[in-house]
């Protein structure tokens, strides 16, 4: 198994008989959609609330059952990755497109694990691209204020070449800032950005995190 598998189904066994859980988006929490696959076909009695079309699909493949977030009143456990997580539990999150779900979801749960590989943790946070969701009404305006602030924003594609829709039919500009000093003073400032849908920065959300390995354990963190 690889570190991302590891971690996924490492994070799966802390989902209990009779819970509603909220299911990521990407490599690792794909993972653990599978196990938990698994264990819905030998009993195990949950109801899944997805962050994306994709996960969507896999947890109707796996026969997961799903209810809408607006039919939740609350989430006991979000499962979700991330693509870098530094030492106080702030993430970016949304290399797959899915950070509006992602935090929408997080936001309405009581508790919320990201499994991540070991080459995921980092010190500071900013070597990854930061997603920033934009309606594409005006997005030049919204490119041009970042440009300003130095942080090379990037608008995302399609392999094919078209611009990247997200579920919402938003843009997503990726940030290339390099290292983010106060993580806190940015999302506060991004969020104040008309234009701006959500930003990658997740600072209040994570409460453990399960780190896969490649030698084959997993370390659980708790905040």
């Amino acid at each position: 198994m690889n570190s991302k598998q590891i971690a996924g189904e490492k994070a799966c066994e802390f989902i209990e008989d009779g819970m509603v859980v909220g299911l990521g988006t990407g490599s690792t929490a794909y993972y653990m959609i599978q196990k938990l696959g698994d264990r819905v076909a030998e009993g195990l009695q949950v109801t899944g609330v997805v962050t994306s079309k994709a996960t969507e699909k896999l947890a109707k493949e796996r026969n997961i059952p799903l209810m809408d977030l607006n039919d939740v009143g609350e989430i006991d456990l979000t499962i979700d990755g991330a693509d870098e997580v530094d030492g106080s539990y702030r993430g970016i999150k949304g290399g797959g497109g899915a950070l509006l779900f992602e935090k929408l979801v997080a936001h309405a749960s009581k508790k919320s694990i990201w499994v991540v590989g070991e080459d995921k943790v980092v010190e500071t946070l900013g070597a990854f691209p930061l997603p920033v969701e934009v309606v594409p009404f005006g997005y030049k305006q919204v490119e041009r204020q970042l440009e300003e602030r130095g942080y090379k924003p990037e608008l995302r594609h399609f392999e094919d070449g078209s611009i990247y829709l997200t579920d919402s039919q938003n843009y997503i500009l990726d940030l290339h800032i390099k290292a983010i000093e106060n993580p806190e003073e940015l999302n506060d400032w991004l969020n104040n950005l008309p234009g701006v849908v959500e930003n990658g920065l997740f600072l209040n959300y994570a409460s453990s995190i399960v780190i896969g390995y490649s030698d084959g354990h997993a370390e659980v963190r708790e905040k």
